[in-house]
């Protein structure tokens, strides 16, 4: 029997932010076998080319914590187009891993720009055009550490606890023209950026990595281990396509069990 899924986003116009790389990189190659067309939209030239050599799919260079940037890759989805069915708003950087105490308030800046502000502006501009076109689906990611704080990751934490709540705000804007608003709260989830974080940590903490990652993540998950980027995938397939049709302003948390 074919897979369900297989087709669940056939003709969809399907733009991923930060998929370069990690879960957004997972999300576009999951979108593309799903028969979306997809954009692949980041900072860093080289790695959106491969992804979307790979998938058969666009790139585009954006900074999403610039409003012209941010712009001129919505409107060359249009001008290309004529519509966005799936915005999967998912461009973020870890932010500083410091104590509140020692804060940097620089990198704190930073973060902000990039998660939050770059999250923002993308919501404005798929705002508009779902509302418009009166159909789309949103989802933004968030994070485990939206809905629980994070010792040494104050930054990243208030980012992703914002998210949830715009999250919520827009689902309630937007619903009445037709267009879904969701957010995946991720919990520890393997790859580059993970490995950077537990060096920071292991750096900070004096202790090895190996300690690092049993103390604080793979035991401390039900399920006992790390959570892979394609199961973050699958779950973001499902809020995009008519399977979740009925869901929204939800928060869906996709963590291995670390309740």
């Amino acid at each position: 029997m074919p897979d369900a899924t297989q087709w669940a986003l056939m003709r969809k116009i399907a733009l991923i932010t930060g998929g370069g790389t990690g879960i957004g990189k997972a999300i576009a190659e999951r979108f593309a076998a799903a028969g979306a067309q997809v954009i692949v939209a980041g900072r860093t030239r080289a790695s959106i080319d491969a992804v979307a050599g790979t998938i058969g799919g666009e790139a585009f260079e954006a900074d999403v914590s610039r409003e012209s940037d941010t712009r001129g890759l919505f409107e060359a989805i249009l001008a290309r187009h004529g519509r966005l069915d799936i915005l999967i708003n998912n461009a973020g950087i870890p932010g500083p891993i410091l104590p509140l105490a020692e804060m940097d308030v620089a990198l704190w800046d930073e973060c902000v720009a990039i998660n939050l502000r770059g999250a923002m502006l993308c919501l404005k501009e798929a705002a508009r055009i779902m509302t418009a076109q009166r159909a789309g689906v949103i989802v933004n990611m968030s994070s485990l550490m939206g809905l629980g704080g994070y010792p040494m990751r104050a930054a990243y934490c208030a980012t992703k606890f914002a998210i949830v709540g715009m999250t919520q705000a827009l689902a309630r804007e937007v619903g009445p023209s037709g267009v879904r608003v969701n957010a995946l709260c991720p919990g520890a989830v393997t790859g580059e950026l993970m490995d950077r974080v537990i060096a920071r940590r292991a750096a900070l903490e004096g202790k090895p990595a190996e300690q690092i990652i049993r103390e604080h993540y793979t035991d401390a998950a039900a399920l006992g281990r790390w959570v892979d980027p394609r199961e973050v995938a699958e779950a973001a397939l499902f809020l995009a396509c008519d399977a979740s049709s009925s869901i929204t302003g939800e928060t869906l948390k996709v963590d291995a069990g670390r309740f």
